[in-house]
């Protein structure tokens, strides 16, 4: 842990600061804010810091990474107001996004692998034959229209929905997301992307992207934990920085630690 100790383990706050690449002002918001537990102040009213504050802030900057500053505030604030359903829950919360994450780019890549070439049509596919090849009703090409995930062009002299070879590959793309069971308002942005790309084969990168990112955060929530383990750990012994009488630091620390030990 960087840290700059002082005899007995006192810690002013320039030596906190330092420590973390932070200025002695972001040491003090944080107390404020409830992200690091209350300093004892001096008789002549300096603040005090501990290795326990030095543990909280290292598990406050490391759980940033994996769930952002705001649900790593709510963390740390949850625990050391010993608020212990209140942090799990964040937690919890925060693996279920990245889960849900997961999913949708494994649902994304099967529909694109499934994705058949679509033939270069004279003139494009009319609401009836395209119905009929996806199974669907007609009716519901329209709603897809409505929703922005269709664009047909109209014929000038009848007026009848006239779908080009992109309007079909987007169809399809759409049928697929949805036998995945995900919304209309979900997959918009996706066909959204499609277009942008000029078609499904430049979207390859943006898919490694993100799965880059995901494996990046799952990483970065593994490391977060450890060091909230650490930082649990410290508050439920008296040398850790203060004393602790209850149970409900070590009972969140117990509920942590198998996260932490897959590192």
């Amino acid at each position: 842990m960087r840290r700059n100790l002082q005899d007995g383990g006192r810690l002013r706050p320039v030596d906190l600061a330092r420590g973390h690449g932070l200025s002695t002002q972001a040491i003090r918001n944080y107390e404020a804010a409830g992200i690091l537990p209350g300093a004892e102040r001096t008789p002549t009213g300096y603040r005090v810091y501990t290795p326990l504050h030095a543990r909280a802030l290292d598990a406050f900057l490391a759980l940033v990474a994996g769930h952002g500053h705001p649900t790593a505030t709510s963390i740390m604030q949850a625990i050391n107001r010993d608020a212990v359903e209140a942090a799990l829950r964040l937690i919890d919360e925060s693996h279920a996004q990245l889960l849900d994450a997961r999913r949708t780019l494994q649902a994304v890549e099967a529909a694109l692998r499934d994705l058949a070439p679509v033939p270069q049509e004279r003139g494009g596919t009319f609401v009836g034959p395209l119905s009929s090849r996806l199974g669907i009703r007609p009716a519901t090409l329209r709603k897809w229209e409505r929703a922005g995930l269709l664009q047909p062009l109209r014929d000038p002299r009848t007026g009848y929905r006239v779908y080009r070879a992109a309007d079909v590959r987007d169809a399809l793309l759409v049928q697929q997301l949805r036998r995945g069971g995900y919304l209309l308002e979900q997959i918009a942005p996706l066909i959204a992307q499609v277009r942008s790309a000029g078609g499904v084969a430049p979207l390859g990168s943006m898919l490694r992207d993100w799965r880059t990112r995901l494996s990046a955060r799952s990483r970065a929530m593994l490391t977060g934990a450890a060091a909230l383990d650490a930082y649990l750990n410290c508050r439920a012994t008296p040398s850790g920085g203060r004393p602790s009488t209850d149970a409900t630091a070590s009972s969140i620390a117990d509920a942590i630690r198998p996260l932490s030990s897959f590192r």
